[in-house]
């Protein structure tokens, strides 16, 4: 750290030397450090200088030195250490080497902070990591213009100061692939309010996220030397980076959202036209819609949307809409059936659940002979933050490696030498990763359970002081910056009774049961949740009786003549769910007793590398079909019993080959691994999330949490 003398010496004559006082100083923030990096191997921004003084005087009034280069060699572990948050401000190219970036991407996702300015865009556009770092990649600007920016989210640091919009001149910069989905937006564009635009209509220029354990905030203001002179302009810096730094806090996860497109507001399409009609939205329609033809919106993502809803008109023959993902032959997202309305000026809305996609959005036309329908405007939901906390996913954190615990742990199961061979039918898209890497594997792990839609996950747990009992706490906590909640999955260690799992609960409630990441079920008490494994091995469980206040305990089985002292029954059999024996009677009684009833379903089950010569069924994934067909079963009162919670097995029990966890879709080869390929349509690595985004879908249509 620097001396408070030498902040204070400087902050009069940094703030002159910057043409304008700084924002006032925040006086409860503790003194902290900042690196400005503006190093340019492309265009350089002739404002790099007035940014970096702005950023000087902002530090000398708000407490944080500031340490500007351009140098790369900089970024070391070591010298990195010093700062709390790094700036890129207006960098372009390709700024710094394999070593370097690794230093700071160990930086940011080890706790500490990013902030992108304008330019910050177009950089590095070889390394993957630094464009989920900053959010999207600059594509294209019009000329500098005046434009009118939304302030979409007022409550974050960096723009609480602003007013529902901000008229002001910078250039606009548009970018490769709309971030709306993975992060929060504070500020879009109103794209009617200049000329140029080319993101279709949803204009983000300003967000944050979390990166790992670290944060991440990007803004697209920041052009002109004059933005630098602006106080509303300079507020925002000092938001930005304070956010970044972790001295103010911001809530940065993706919000749900909806976002409402007109029809004939298509960027290319074949066969379609825009018709006339004046009750629609703006007097017109996307029309002479006939089959096979086809509309694409580039500005529209498919990223993270769940829902699909038109405004629609028929007097011809009525017939489908097909949602599709990138491109007229891309994957179906989902399809809804548009009726004969009776009229071309008669409206109806249809809409249907659909999966996320990772692409612009393409919608194409299907049905009889003729005109078939018009569509006036259309609106997609996108998931965003909202979980369910009533999709829960059994997760295993027993798993090590050399390069965190010192050798390898279960991925050598069934006399297999990692970490190329393992033992698992299927490969993990992050390689046999360490359950002890909590900013990297574990980290990673909580971004893709807040993908899927689910709100919990169940922590297998086999007893205090072991190995998975000394990783809870940094699980919990890379579950807490997702919005992630723990459950617990009580294994049957040696010696478990019905005491000494009285007597682990307790634990567990009094150790975990502070953690802002513990699970608890508003609906029943606000109780904490515990599914014991194989709980019929102990006949008389009693002792329960302990711990049930406040506390639900759930029994592995269907047969309610083998749940007393329980709060309800879960199943966890990944191949049962294919014909759910007992789910119904088990369901009912679980109802009609004000019980918990937590059907547990998987889409697939093969062990045999993990248990070499076992002959247990298996359960094939059938292209994600044999996953649907559980969910059906469990979601269908007639078979399901209306479960109270889905329970699935489960997000990595690699050995038993029944993971929604990513798998890599180019495995080592000569090991006979299968992947996802072709699961839901998808194909090579777009397949690899196909399992988390189909659990989003199917939370999406399961309500749980309920009693």
């Amino acid at each position: 750290m620097h001396s408070l003398l030498k902040r204070a010496t400087a902050a009069v004559a940094l703030a002159l030397a910057a043409g304008a006082l700084p924002p006032s100083a925040h006086a409860a923030d503790p003194a902290y450090d900042v690196l400005v990096f503006s190093r340019t191997t492309g265009f350089r921004h002739d404002s790099i200088p007035a940014g970096t003084d702005a950023i000087r005087a902002l530090g000398a009034a708000n407490n944080f030195t500031v340490t500007a280069t351009e140098d790369p060699g900089a970024f070391t572990p070591g010298n990195l250490a010093g700062y709390e948050a790094v700036v890129f401000l207006n960098t372009t190219g390709d700024v710094l080497d394999d070593t370097q970036q690794s230093a700071l991407q160990a930086h940011i996702d080890g706790g500490r902070g990013f902030v992108g300015v304008h330019a910050a865009a177009d950089t590095e556009y070889g390394w993957s990591y630094y464009g989920d770092l900053v959010g999207a990649r600059f594509k294209s600007h019009p000329a500098i213009q005046q434009a009118r920016i939304v302030n979409e989210d007022r409550t974050h640091p960096a723009t609480a100061h602003l007013g529902e919009s901000w008229t002001r001149t910078d250039e606009w910069y548009n970018y490769q692939t709309n971030p709306r989905a993975s992060v929060r937006v504070l500020q879009s564009l109103d794209e009617s309010s200049y000329s140029g635009s080319e993101m279709g209509g949803d204009h983000p220029i300003t967000w944050c996220h979390a990166q790992g354990s670290g944060r991440s905030f990007y803004t697209g203001l920041g052009h002109t030397a004059e933005s630098y002179g602006e106080t509303a302009f300079r507020s925002l810096l000092l938001g930005a980076i304070r956010y970044a730094a972790g001295v103010a806090p911001a809530d940065c996860s993706p919000s749900s959202s909806t976002r409402t497109v007109e029809g004939e507001a298509y960027t290319s399409g074949s066969g379609v036209q825009i018709a006339g009609h004046p009750p629609a939205s703006g007097g017109q329609t996307l029309g002479y819609i006939d089959n096979g033809e086809w509309a694409a919106y580039s500005g529209v993502t498919t990223a993270g949307v769940t829902n699909f809803s038109a405004r629609v008109s028929s007097a011809g023959a009525g017939g489908t809409i097909q949602i599709r993902d990138g491109s007229p032959t891309g994957t179906v997202l989902g399809s809804v059936g548009v009726p004969v309305t009776g009229g071309w000026e008669t409206f109806t809305t249809v809409s249907t659940a659909v999966n996320a996609g990772t692409g612009p959005l393409y919608l194409t036309f299907t049905g009889g002979s003729g005109a078939l329908f018009d569509i006036d405007t259309f609106t997609l939901t996108y998931g965003g933050g909202t979980l369910d906390s009533g999709v829960h996913l059994f997760y295993y954190p027993w798993y090590g490696s050399p390069a965190v615990l010192g050798s390898w742990r279960h991925w050598q199961q069934g006399g297999h030498t990692p970490p190329d061979d393992i033992g698992a039918n299927l490969y993990p898209a992050l390689g046999p990763y360490d359950s002890g890497d909590f900013t990297g594997a574990v980290a990673q792990q909580m971004k893709w359970v807040k993908r899927s839609g689910a709100g919990v996950i169940v922590y297998s747990w086999w007893g205090r002081g072991g190995y998975e009992d000394n990783l809870a706490r940094g699980v919990l906590d890379a579950a807490a910056r997702e919005g992630i909640k723990v459950a617990w999955h009580l294994e049957p260690y040696g010696g478990r009774t019905a005491a000494s799992t009285v007597s682990d609960i307790e634990y567990i409630n009094s150790t975990y049961g502070s953690h802002q990441a513990f699970y608890r079920d508003a609906a029943h008490g606000d109780r904490g949740a515990y599914y014991v494994f194989e709980s019929l091995l102990i006949t008389d469980w009693t002792a329960l009786d302990q711990v049930t206040d406040d506390s639900i305990v759930l029994a592995q089985t269907t047969d309610t003549t083998k749940i007393a002292h329980f709060s309800g029954m879960y199943t966890y059999d990944g191949i049962a769910g294919a014909t759910a024996p007992g789910w119904k009677q088990a369901g009912d009684y679980a109802r009609a007793h004000g019980l918990i009833w937590a059907p547990s379903v998987a889409p697939g089950y093969l062990d045999d590398r993990a248990v070499p010569g076992n002959t247990t069924p298996t359960v094939t994934r059938d292209n994600g079909a044999a996953y649907d067909r559980q969910w059906n079963n469990a979601l269908d009162p007639a078979i399901g019993g209306s479960p109270t919670w889905v329970s699935v097995t489960s997000f990595n029990e690699w050995h038993e080959g029944s993971s929604i966890e990513p798998a890599d879709s180019t495995p080592p080869g000569g090991y006979g691994y299968q992947t996802y390929d072709g699961a839901y349509g998808r194909t090579g690595a777009d397949a690899e999330t196909a399992y988390l985004d189909r659990t989003a879908y199917w939370a999406g249509r399961f309500t749980g949490g309920g009693a």
